[in-house]
């Protein structure tokens, strides 16, 4: 009778030592869980950094155009652009300088090549801009078709040290949600304000 009731008693212990399948399956589902917000918690933030560098750039290179401006005694311009990559909405922007050809006031060309300062760059797809200019109405950044090959900036940034004040809001663009703020005075003095609420100048 005793060595009836011990191989049951093994067989018990057996099981109890193992997992079930249900137990194992939750397990997974709890790591996966935790890996994916981990995941989207360091994409989120890695787009926020992609953002806010280049922001800074704009700034950074306003900066620099406005003081090639007064050396060289040319203005300088900002022309922000919303056109369409991949079929979906991007915002770029791109310098440029005025001609010095004698009766072309109004022309603009492609700035000399310095170390790439004045690439044209995009904004991340998932943002969109609102800009405005001495607390004037929003300008509109999409260009009328027959204009896209002629440089229409809307900022210049002038040879004698001045500039246009202005505001730059940079949104989600399925929400809305106000990222960061751009703004500049007369003198051409950025700052950049997360969520335009802290400001931090440049």
């Amino acid at each position: 009778m005793r060595c009836g009731c011990l191989p049951l008693m093994r067989i018990h212990r057996h099981r109890a030592a193992g997992f079930s399948l249900l137990e194992l399956l939750l397990v997974l589902f709890v790591v996966v869980l935790v890996t994916s917000m981990v995941t989207l918690n360091v994409g989120s933030g890695s787009r926020d950094l992609e953002l806010e560098s280049r922001l800074r750039s704009l700034s950074e290179v306003a900066a620099y155009a406005l003081d090639e401006a007064q050396v060289t005694g040319r203005d300088y311009a900002l022309q922000l652009r919303e056109q369409e990559l991949d079929g979906r909405p991007v915002v770029t922007f791109s310098w440029w300088m005025r001609s010095d050809e004698l009766g072309e006031a109004d022309t603009w060309e492609s700035p000399p090549p310095v170390q790439d300062v004045f690439a044209e760059q995009s904004l991340p797809q998932e943002v969109e801009v609102q800009l405005s200019l001495d607390e004037g109405p929003l300008i509109d950044l999409t260009p009328a078709l027959e204009a896209r090959a002629v440089p229409q900036p809307q900022l210049v940034l002038y040879a004698s040290g001045e500039t246009t004040p202005g505001v730059l809001d940079v949104r989600q663009r399925d929400t809305g949600q106000l990222l960061w703020r751009v703004e500049w005075d007369l003198l051409g003095r950025f700052s950049l304000l997360p969520r335009g609420e802290a400001l931090e100048p440049l």
